[in-house]
């Protein structure tokens, strides 16, 4: 009996540890996909009347500041906060499935149905924001900060271009730790129902595409990406206005409420305000998130084999 345990918990070790490598460069691939749209979509959430559109944004940002300071901008940041995210998610998702496995009495976890992993990727989203608030936030900040400066030249105020070191020493300065969990509410509000409907639209579609003779991780390359872009598109189209009012408390250091800001934008700027910049983000999420999960399916199958 304990030497029966103590292999369980070997494998589960072995398999969180997979879990993580694979959710990690899963993240990195994401991000090297998807920067610069990106950095049109949090340009667009929190200066919507700065830019008449995608094509325009994407324009300005490549004229002013170029590939590497302008679309690329906060790349470093955005490359900790989804290695972190991803790593951690993919990690809690391999846990949380197995809780779930537990709970439903289901035999094998590449049995358990859409609900449940869709509930386990709620369930594992909760650790994942705890881990990305930080990064995220100076990931925006940067993002976003030609037109922030922009408007406080236009005030009178002294600006300064600085880079991710800089911006992490002068929040913490000022503000301390929990400056770098601002947005965190709106944050946990976007990851837990989102990753819900982002791992059930994936699994979901999963099991759509595979033939009866099949499991779901034999359906191939082609397929996984078109699952992984379903996730993703699922997922930002539901959670979007939250993420506009995350964007835009993290750049504008705002201690205002989710709710109230919800409203606050809904009536002085037309609820259109909450979908300003979704069209590159569902743009970029095709390819970013289908890339996501080929990364981390396709590593997960050769760490199987090799560890």
């Amino acid at each position: 009996m304990a030497h029966s345990s103590a292999t369980a918990g070997a494998a589960h070790v072995k398999d969180g540890i997979i879990d993580f490598v694979a959710g990690s460069l899963g993240g990195v691939a994401l991000v090297y996909v998807g920067q610069p749209l990106d950095t049109i979509k949090v340009k667009m959430q929190t200066f919507p009347t700065l830019y008449t559109g995608m094509v325009n944004c994407f324009r300005e940002t490549l004229v002013t500041d170029g590939i590497a300071r302008g679309l690329y901008a906060g790349t470093a940041p955005a490359l900790v906060s989804n290695v972190t995210e991803n790593s951690v998610l993919f990690m809690c998702y391999g846990l949380c499935q197995k809780f779930m496995q537990n709970v439903t009495h289901t035999k094998r976890i590449e049995d358990l149905s859409t609900l449940s992993n869709a509930s386990a990727g709620f369930l594992a989203a909760f650790f994942s924001s705890v881990a990305i608030c930080p990064t995220e936030l100076v990931k925006c900040k940067l993002q976003a900060m030609y037109e922030r400066n922009k408007q406080d030249l236009a005030l009178g105020k002294k600006v300064e271009r600085v880079g991710p070191a800089k911006l992490v020493r002068r929040i913490f300065k000022h503000e301390g730790v929990p400056g770098f969990f601002r947005g965190f509410v709106p944050t946990l509000v976007r990851e837990m129902p989102g990753y819900f409907f982002f791992f059930g639209g994936y699994e979901g579609t999963r099991e759509l595409l595979r033939r009866p003779n099949q499991t779901k991780d034999e359906i191939g390359l082609w397929k996984t990406m078109v699952a992984g872009g379903v996730g993703g598109m699922v997922f930002w189209t539901i959670t979007y206005p939250i993420d506009v009012v995350k964007s835009r408390i993290q750049v504008n250091s705002s201690n205002e409420s989710l709710g109230l800001m919800l409203m606050q934008i809904a009536r002085k700027e037309g609820v259109g305000a909450l979908y300003s910049g979704l069209s590159p983000t569902l743009l970029r999420t095709i390819p970013a998130t289908a890339t996501l999960f080929v990364t981390y399916e396709y590593t997960k199958k050769f760490l199987h084999i090799v560890l």
